[in-house]
């Protein structure tokens, strides 16, 4: 049963890259970005969030072009908005934020700024879902994966459906 369930996620990613990919070897962080749709379409949001899901990006930008072409995906009845944002005031307003390597030092103040709001946390750094990380991306055997922390997403008042955890590489409860 795991392994149909992650072929069914992985035809999904699969299928979200090749409407994300203009080239035949999608980048590193065009494979990631094709991993935040998915963690945001497999997760439940609270009905509060609204129609407009806020992607951003916390410290320097490893996506490039490869992010914009999120911008007004849809995700369930929202519309994916990407941002890039630069102080930790403006994450409360984010429902999926990304900390890139360059920010991963400033952590501690990220979740706090964060905690208690409706806010999906995604890293792609070594130790960062022991951290405090709903999601952080690890690359395994030549290939993307993930690792989750199920408490983190549920105390930001989330639900990370079981057919996405199902496919991580480690799951912290």
């Amino acid at each position: 049963m795991k392994s149909i369930a992650r072929l069914a996620l992985i035809s999904i990613i699969y299928i979200s890259l090749s409407a994300l990919s203009l080239a035949e070897n999608p980048t590193e962080y065009r494979l990631k970005a094709a991993f935040l749709y998915n963690f945001a379409l497999f997760t439940e949001w609270p009905e509060q969030v609204g129609n407009t899901l806020n992607l951003c990006i916390y410290g320097l930008d490893p996506f490039g072009e490869d992010l914009i072409m999120l911008d007004h995906r849809q995700v369930g009845h929202r519309w994916i908005i990407t941002h890039r944002v630069s102080t930790l005031p403006e994450l409360p307003d984010c429902q999926v934020v990304f900390i890139s390597r360059s920010a991963i030092s400033q952590l501690p103040h990220v979740l706090s700024a964060v905690q208690g709001s409706p806010v999906l946390t995604v890293a792609d750094s070594p130790g960062a879902m022991r951290q405090g990380v709903a999601l952080n991306m690890v690359r395994q055997h030549n290939r993307i994966a993930f690792e989750a922390n199920l408490s983190a997403a549920r105390a930001q008042g989330l639900s990370l459906s079981s057919r996405l955890l199902r496919l991580a590489t480690e799951v912290e409860k």
